[in-house]
């Protein structure tokens, strides 16, 4: 079976309890993702081990050897419950990090003003 379908199989399963990971997918824009984070909870009020994933060059919701490796992480952790979306969630770079805590991203005006919820202005 492949990585992809795996892990959309596991995130319809449910909730499942825990170990929980939450899957999430950023990029410039709403058309390619260039960063996957991985966030495994291991028990209620457990800090989360995060694990990051970039991809320049293609999307990184589709290339296998990243869905590989979050499949990796998955059973390393053994995650029960993981809540995934496939859709690209906001800019890749991180506030107060990347750029000023509180303003825009400079380089991903796409998301200036959107709201990544709904991905509308």
């Amino acid at each position: 079976m492949k990585a992809i379908t795996q892990l959309r199989k596991k995130a319809k399963g449910g909730d499942r309890g825990f170990p929980r990971a939450t899957l999430a997918f950023y990029g410039p824009d709403n058309k390619r993702a260039t960063k996957a984070v991985l966030g495994i909870f291991l028990s209620e009020g457990a800090e989360a081990t995060i694990h990051r994933y970039f991809s320049e060059d293609q999307d990184a919701r589709y290339r296998i050897d990243i869905q590989e490796s979050i499949l990796a992480r998955i059973r390393e952790h053994g995650v029960k419950s993981l809540i995934m979306m496939e859709k690209i969630f906001g800019c890749p770079h991180e506030e107060g990090i990347d750029y000023p805590q509180g303003e825009a991203c400079p380089r991903c005006p796409f998301w200036k003003d959107r709201d990544r919820y709904t991905d509308t202005e």
